[in-house]
């Protein structure tokens, strides 16, 4: 797979030197200077060690996150490099930058089919990742053939690459979904472990609701669980969680928690005999394949990955039984020896599921508490989960942690302890007075904000109980004067006003103060002010009447209008206007303000988490993200369960005797499709035997890894063991015959090349129909035929019994030729077929007519917001004429944001759209930040709908919204056709009569060339020229790009005369009316 010296560690001291920022050369204020010039001289010479070179250095700087695409067209000439070293290089580069520079990667598509039949299965996959990597509607049926070859190719590795190319096409074009289902399920089918992780993620994208490709599947999947790589793991686990929601009851149905809660978290012993009780109060059995899939997960519970531990972890949250869910805690702990990233994940996800089971985390509860060098976040996570945990028996050892990390420099951190002090009095009745003592004490810290987060708590633990507790509300008022926190000053206030009558002399006292004040205070403490004034008037207004009014007096010109406002109302309730003494409301007043309030309910915030699934990036942000998909409802009954049965009897009937002896020992392994736990001493050590033999064949080393395959039933089991006896006797047998090695190895992979070679999705999958034998004999009959023409064939000496692996390997051998015609570009960017490709006879009426890259890309751009106007963001646009990635109808636009003024604009980003029935737009990437001095771009696509209507939307920015006009002229709207002559005037005579406009323009003598005649109709119009026979006869073909309605323009040039004659040709009058203004009136300039 790797070669040595391919990716040296040692790079040459000129890797990092960059010859151009040198003071001494002058390039600074040298005109001729030009960048990577010293590169594209290395790429460009004959010697591969140069090109080796400028390669590392290139890759080097694309790792370091430079930009290295000014170097594309130099690049990508290397691709035909024959140095494997060099082209790895190349492929990697392009895998970068194939999406950015789509045009020059086209002109390279015939290398990348080619490549696709190398011998070298890396240069394979290679190819196929850089030709999915170019993002052109065009290709998508090459990109297919090439899909489509790649699944049956005898590498894992290629397949594994064509698994993670199918997103990417279907991502491109929609319409490929049902090719691509049966491309998907062929994939799942596969028995390697690189292959079946990626075929699910691509299951995953593509069509996650065809639950019915995994049944078959799904035993496979459960037992190759342990084999697959970590990532493709994290995929499986995902995909199987909501299969098992669908497909099993729910297990704790007719449980209850307080069940589970019971239940101690160790002891072995009593663990045993309650597990007992709870299987036997447990209503129902548990499905075998629901059990598989739990046993086979628990092993990943020791993965050294994160994600994996994390996804076995949300698989037992939402599919296992409750009084299992407890074996994920003790992986989940161990994860927290990770990087701060991990651990912030991790712990986000403990304290969600501690809300309701808390005791799974209850005996590693040292584990939470906080460490001087954690970050904040951590520190807040942790202060969470050991909030969540509290118990009766435990709450003293929290209390006495939190008191030490009231002492920490971190304020945040403090205050966040405080409220973890105050939820917990809270919540444990028993240690509301002690906590509520030790928070009056903090009000004499000499942190101020320790004294105002201590006073927040405080007020909501009075709200719940007041009795006896004057003397605090008493301590807390003479603290007005010291505290400075606004939402501290605003508790204090509303303590004395709720109680006021529990100190009817502090209370008016702190109001005289607080209207001293009132003009300097913040606004939130404003609003108590005004709110004690109310219900100290209520309470004693003899003593507070004019003090009441003065503090109206004031909020009725605050700046502020919600002062204002409740200044009006309040006013009126308590002071009602003269003749409106009677006022029902006003009668009532003392009732609405004394009102006794429900005391505040102190809970987790991770109490609401519980609605979207563990571990996704949904359940981390608290918000549904984009593409997230809820957990199905688990079924009220489960489905036929026979769906996943896999097995047959009938392959072991005599029939199969009649089969070719390679064939023969291949069938049994269709039955034994699943590994084994319970696996026998000798079936492992044969295994491990075969698998060092030889680790490329991975079809053939499946014989003998699917000796221990069974299914879930131990019947099956049994079997499969009593075949796998005399199989190993005829291995050591054979072993002692005095035959070559290569002999053997010939005959191994001809076995193996019978199984793969197989395009039929029945030879693959793992279930056995009776249809697997009539396709099996029509197979050995085209073998047959083709045994008897194999001798007709020039077989090179040496090279004649040649294994899978020795082709794997072989890097000397020429590419074979290619069944399908490659594309090569012509006609600036066109994918027209090659000249050996070209049929004998003459192409069909019609045939010629192809889409095509644009000729001339107008670089002349549009204002669409001024700078003045839009605050220092100017915007303008530029028609690319190219089909947009979204939709090859819509037109792309490109944006260009510049920030003229001195502060940075951030959340750029299309607001409200306010298009033309017919019409729609795709959104560009928003723009997070956009610094001063900077120009930044974005691709809009709109589909105008073949009208020349404008595209009206907002532009957010900065918070700010501006209204923003895109109007496209006609010749904008097309998208040029490559065809013949012959096809060119057979389209325009069926658009004869109505459809075709004529027009004539006099010719200035300067514009009198034909070049510059083709030069102003490309600028004008996005059209292609045809080629013709005639040289006085200019021809273009085109459509229109919503509509796909064939556009043609044809001009004629007299020898002797300036005037030239136009014609325009399309079933849109408008289009064509529109288009021959604007050929005319161009035609016309100097």
């Amino acid at each position: 797979m790797s070669t040595p010296g391919s990716y040296s560690n040692e790079r040459p001291p000129s890797v990092d030197v960059d010859y151009s920022a040198d003071p001494a050369s002058g390039s600074f204020f040298s005109t001729e200077f030009k960048k990577h010039e010293d590169l594209k001289q290395m790429l460009d010479s004959n010697k591969d060690g140069l090109k080796l070179e400028a390669m590392k250095r290139i890759i080097g700087m694309v790792a370091k996150g430079r930009d290295a695409s000014e170097l594309f067209p130099a690049v990508v000439k290397n691709v035909v490099s024959a140095n494997l070293e060099v082209k790895k290089l190349v492929y990697v580069y392009l895998v970068r930058y194939a999406e950015e520079q789509q045009d020059l990667a086209l002109l390279s598509i015939s290398t990348f089919q080619r490549a696709l039949k190398d011998p070298n299965q890396l240069i394979r996959a290679c190819a196929l990742r850089v030709l999915s990597s170019i993002r052109v509607p065009v290709i998508v049926p090459i990109m297919m053939l090439a899909i489509k070859d790649a699944v049956t190719d005898m590498s894992p590795y290629v397949r594994k690459t064509a698994a993670h190319a199918i997103p990417k096409l279907y991502n491109l074009d929609h319409d490929q979904k049902e090719e691509l289902i049966k491309v998907i399920e062929k994939l799942l089918s596969d028995k390697t472990t690189l292959v079946v992780g990626s075929a699910v993620m691509a299951f995953e994208e593509v069509c996650p609701e065809r639950i019915d490709l995994i049944h078959k599947n799904y035993r496979k999947l459960c037992n190759l669980l342990v084999d697959v790589e970590e990532w493709g793991q994290v995929i499986i686990l995902n995909m199987l969680t909501r299969y098992a929601r669908t497909q099993f009851v729910d297990p704790n149905a007719g449980q209850t928690e307080v069940d589970v809660k019971e239940k101690p978290f160790y002891e072995d012993e009593e663990e045993e005999t309650e597990d007992q009780e709870v299987l036997a109060k447990r209503p129902k059995s548990m499905d075998p394949d629901h059990r598989l899939l739990l046993r086979n997960a628990k092993p990943l519970l020791q993965s050294r990955n994160a994600a994996v531990v994390l996804a076995v972890a949300q698989l037992y949250q939402h599919i296992a039984p409750c009084s299992e869910v407890s074996q994920v805690a003790r992986a989940l702990v161990r994860l927290l020896r990770s990087h701060r990233e991990v651990q912030a994940v991790v712990l986000t996800n403990i304290a969600s599921m501690s809300t309701r089971r808390k005791d799974m985390f209850e005996p590693y509860l040292k584990s939470f508490f906080v460490r001087s060098s954690d970050p904040t976040h951590i520190k807040a996570l942790k202060l969470e989960v050991l909030t969540n945990l509290a118990t009766d028996t435990n709450i003293s050892i929290i209390l006495r942690e939190f008191q030490t990390y009231i002492g920490s420099s971190d304020k945040e951190f403090v205050a966040a302890t405080i409220q973890a002090i105050g939820r917990c009095a809270s919540n444990i009745r028993e240690v509301t007075d002690t906590c509520l003592s030790g928070l009056v004490s903090l009000l004499s810290n000499r942190d101020e904000s320790v004294v105002g987060e201590s006073v927040v708590v405080i007020r909501k633990l009075l709200q719940s109980e007041t009795v006896g507790h004057k003397d605090i509300i008493s301590h807390m008022a003479r603290l007005m004067d010291n505290i400075k926190i606004p939402m501290a000053r605003a508790s204090i206030l509303w303590l004395l006003g709720e109680y006021c009558d529990k100190v009817p002399k502090i209370a008016p006292d702190v109001l005289r103060k607080m209207a001293k004040t009132f003009i300097s205070e913040e606004d939130i403490v404003k609003l108590q002010i005004l709110t004690l004034a109310t219900k100290l008037y209520l309470t004693n207004p003899k003593q507070t009447r004019l003090l009441c009014q003065y503090v109206y007096n004031l909020a009725k010109y605050d700046t502020n209008y919600d002062i204002r406002d409740r200044a009006r109302l309040t006013r009126a309730l308590v002071f009602p206007p003269q003749g409106h003494e009677d006022n029902k409301l006003a009668k009532h007043a003392k009732k609405i303000f004394l009102a006794i309030k429900p005391p505040p309910v102190q809970q987790s915030s991770f109490k609401d988490r519980d609605q979207f699934q563990l571990s996704t990036l949904s359940h981390l942000i608290n918000a549904r993200a984009t593409g997230y998909q809820d957990l199905p409802p688990f079924p009220e009954e489960a489905p036929d369960p026979s769906v996943r049965y896999v097995e047959v009897a009938v392959s072991f009937t005599p029939d199969n005797h009649h089969r070719p002896s390679h064939q023969k020992k291949s069938k049994p392994e269709k039955t034994k499709s699943f590994y084994s736990d319970e696996s026998s001493p000798e079936d492992e050590s044969e295994n491990d035997a075969s698998d060092s033999s030889s680790e490329s064949d991975s079809d053939s080393d499946s014989s003998d890894t699917d000796s221990s395959e069974s299914s879930s039933d131990e019947g099956n089991e049994s079997v499969s063991e009593d075949e796998e006896q005399p199989r190993v006797k005829r291995k050591v047998v054979t072993g002692g015959k005095k035959r070559p090695e290569k002999q053997d190895a010939s005959e191994s992979s001809g076995s193996e090349d019978s199984e793969s070679s197989s395009s039929s999705s029945g030879s693959e999958s793992s279930s056995d129909d009776e249809s697997d034998d009539s396709e099996a004999s029509a197979e050995d009959v085209k073998k047959k035929t083709k045994k008897e023409q194999e001798p007709k064939k020039e077989v090179p000496q040496g090279k004649g019994n040649r294994s899978n692996l020795d082709l794997l390997l072989d890097l000397d051998d020429t590419p074979p030729a290619m069944d399908t015609p490659l594309l090569t570009p012509s006609l600036g960017g066109l994918l027209t077929p090659s000249p050996s490709s070209y049929p004998t006879q003459p192409l069909p009426p019609g045939a010629s007519i192809q889409p095509a890259s644009a000729k001339l890309v107008p670089t002349a751009t549009h204002e669409l917001l001024n700078r003045l106007s839009g605050g220092g963001l100017a915007v303008s646009c530029r028609f690319t004429r190219s089909p947009h990635l979204y939709s090859p109808r819509m037109t792309s636009v490109e944006l260009s944001f510049t920030n003229n003024s001195s502060e940075e604009i951030r959340d750029i980003s299309i607001g409200s759209k306010k298009l033309a029935p017919g019409m729609s737009l795709h959104e560009f990437a928003g723009i997070a930040v956009l610094n001063p001095d900077t120009t930044l771009y974005g691709t809009l696509g709109v589909d105008f709908n073949d009208t020349t209507q404008p595209a009206v939307f907002d532009l957010v920015a900065g918070g700010r919204t501006f209204n923003i006009s895109i109007t496209a002229s006609v010749g904008e709207l097309l998208m040029p056709l490559a065809m013949n002559e012959a096809d060119f005037n057979l389209n325009q005579i069926k658009l004869r009569g109505m459809n075709e406009l004529r027009g004539s323009v006099n010719l200035l003598s300067s514009n009198n060339d034909v070049k510059k005649l083709v030069n102003r109709v490309y600028e004008t119009a996005n059209l292609l020229q045809v080629q013709c026979a005639s040289s006085n006869t200019l021809k273009f073909g085109g459509q229109t790009a919503s509509g796909k309605a064939l556009v043609l323009v044809c001009l004629t040039l007299p020898q002797d005369e300036q005037e030239v004659s136009i014609t325009v040709n399309c079933e849109k009058m408008v289009i064509s009316s529109m288009l021959l203004k604007d050929i005319q009136s161009a035609l016309k300039k100097d």
